[in-house]
């Protein structure tokens, strides 16, 4: 046998393992993923009635140019906030810096239907801000004064760049930590001033990151519906829901989701592209120094602070003070069985769809991992598309695949046996637990192969060298070293899973809630204050991977300055 000294891998793990078990799971699981995306452009393709002609020629135009509007200001918006923050507190030391390091991040534990309700409460006519304004200013009605509409598109904008850019701010400043030291003070030794070399060094070196946090805070603006149709603005996402439902047309709804698709797969190949070209040569470990951070005062160091005081107040902390005082005014009715059920509904199926993602998400990585097999590569990159798919997009995608099987298998009793089966899946917490599933394996299966890429081959090739079985090998090796990475990804599908709404919406059974639909109804009957518990929740939930991204940003600044 070649033993390892001589500079050659041991045979038995240097051969591709041809684990059969692996390769038809990562199979199945592509096919699950690509499932609805088939189904959606066969019906789009095929419709029992098509409207195609009527969309085009009527509402279709306005859902696009909306749609295309809502994208360019949540891409600006975030754009610009992410990318100043991150530079402010990687680059200048000022009050409050090593606090907002952190509380930059806290906007991802809100949704942006949650903040929608809450500045809609908080801005509109009868609100407390207008209220006061014109007992201030003694004006009697609206016409005495302009104050700009909160339920408008400029609206919808403004809420989703507040809890969408920390997207940008993270992989911007992950970007501006890695960079070396050294570039800027070679730039800053030829005469250059500190804005000159971020315009000129740092900014163009971080811009794969950048398009990379802009393309996924763009993909969750595409899913997005409660903030859309709250405010009325007519979007791809709340034409598919008006035309499926209200219109009754489930092809013409499949239509609208296909280019929604084409909108979302242009934004993932570019992220691809974007994250092709991320990788940089950095100087050497010598050179490779911390950034000096100079200590700013006066105004300008008022500026600093107040440049990122404001997405984090106007983010998170007002609306989490205004859901904490509606919580806790109207505990009493908010707190009753149904909202217990309500909240154990939303418990349950997140959890049971994080284990499932998180178990898929290990089989796949480890099958990765041991057989290199074109065939299993291809299909964990089929298995990681799911993330991609807006809520509207996969709610028909699943609906329509579940319902033909119910009816079919429905149809084959009735006639062979005169009983009928009903609804199997479709309707029923299985088609939801799939949504999920298939939406949040990307988040469980980028979580688990970062783990495991961190383990060295050596520990493979002992375990070989000692008799284990790939099974053996994983369960008493891998997983135990894993077993952060693991908790992470069931921890952040779990939220992912708490957060949802527009799947959930469509795909619920019957008389069943959770805590984003609780949310959602009664906030679209104004009744804000009764659904803020509800809201609440969701919120301290949300906090828990704002927690893991801050704790992995201290890590990687600790490992930078060494």
């Amino acid at each position: 046998m070649t033993t390892a000294s001589s500079g050659q891998a041991l045979p038995t793990a240097s051969r591709p393992q041809r684990l059969t078990t692996g390769t038809v799971v990562a199979v199945v699981t592509a096919l699950l993923i690509c499932l609805p995306i088939i189904s959606v452009v066969w019906l789009a393709l095929f419709p029992s009635e098509n409207i195609w002609p009527h969309l085009y020629a009527t509402v279709l135009p306005g859902y696009l140019f909306n749609t295309f509007l809502l994208m360019a200001g949540v891409a600006t918006g975030t754009l610009a906030i992410g990318v100043t923050t991150a530079w402010v507190v990687t680059h200048y030391e000022f009050t409050g810096r090593n606090l907002f390091v952190w509380a930059l991040l806290l906007p991802f534990a809100v949704p942006a239907y949650v903040i929608a309700f809450i500045y809609t409460d908080l801005l509109e006519y009868s609100g407390p801000l207008q209220s006061s304004l014109r007992h201030l200013f003694g004006w009697q009605t609206s016409a005495d004064y302009y104050f700009p509409s909160i339920r408008s598109l400029g609206g919808a904008i403004c809420m989703m760049v507040l809890v969408l850019y920390p997207y940008v701010y993270l992989l911007a400043r992950a970007a501006f930590i890695e960079q070396s030291a050294s570039l800027l003070e070679a730039a800053r030794v030829l005469g250059q001033p500190r804005r000159k070399g971020f315009m000129t060094i740092s900014l163009p070196l971080a811009r794969p990151a950048i398009a990379v946090g802009v393309a996924m805070a763009l993909m969750e603006t595409l899913n997005d519906f409660g903030t859309v149709d709250y405010f009325a603005v007519r979007t791809l996402t709340s034409g598919l829901y008006d035309v499926w439902l209200n219109m009754d047309n489930l092809g013409g709804g499949a239509q609208i989701a296909s280019l929604l698709l084409i909108f979302v797969f242009t934004l993932f190949g570019l992220e691809r592209i974007s994250r092709a070209h991320q990788k940089q040569f950095q100087p050497s470990s010598s050179r490779f120094s911390r950034v000096e951070r100079p200590r700013v005062h006066g105004l300008k160091n008022a500026a600093l602070f107040f440049c990122c005081a404001m997405p984090v107040l106007l983010g998170f902390l007002i609306p989490a003070v205004v859901l904490l005082n509606y919580s806790i005014t109207n505990f009493t009715e908010s707190w009753t069985p149904d909202f217990r059920e309500t909240t154990l509904n939303s418990l349950l199926l997140s959890l049971t769809a994080a284990t499932i993602a998180t178990f898929l998400g290990i089989f796949l990585a480890y099958s990765s991992r041991i057989n290199k097999s074109g065939t299993l590569r291809l299909c964990t990159r089929l298995a990681s598309t799911g993330y991609a798919l807006p809520g509207a997009v996969l709610a028909i995608g699943i609906l329509v695949p579940l319902a033909s099987f119910d009816n079919t298998v429905d149809a084959f009793f009735r006639r062979h046996f005169e009983f009928s089966t009903g609804l199997i899946l479709s309707g029923t917490v299985v088609a939801l637990i799939l949504a999920y599933v298939v939406r949040f394996l990307a988040v469980a299966f980028g979580s688990v192969e970062s783990s495991l890429d961190k383990i060295t081959p050596s520990m493979d090739l002992a375990a070989r060298s000692l008799g284990q079985s790939s099974s053996r090998m994983l369960w008493r090796v891998h997983l135990p070293l894993m077993r952060s990475g693991i908790i992470t990804a069931m921890l952040v599908v779990f939220v992912d899973c708490m957060k949802e709404l527009p799947a959930t919406l469509v795909l619920r059974p019957f008389n069943f809630d959770t805590l984003a639909t609780h949310v959602y109804q009664f906030a679209s009957d104004e009744l804000i204050e009764e659904s803020a518990l509800a809201a609440l929740l969701i919120v301290l939930t949300g906090l828990i991977p704002v927690i893991l991204l801050s704790k992995t940003l201290d890590r990687s600044q600790s490992v930078t300055k060494k």
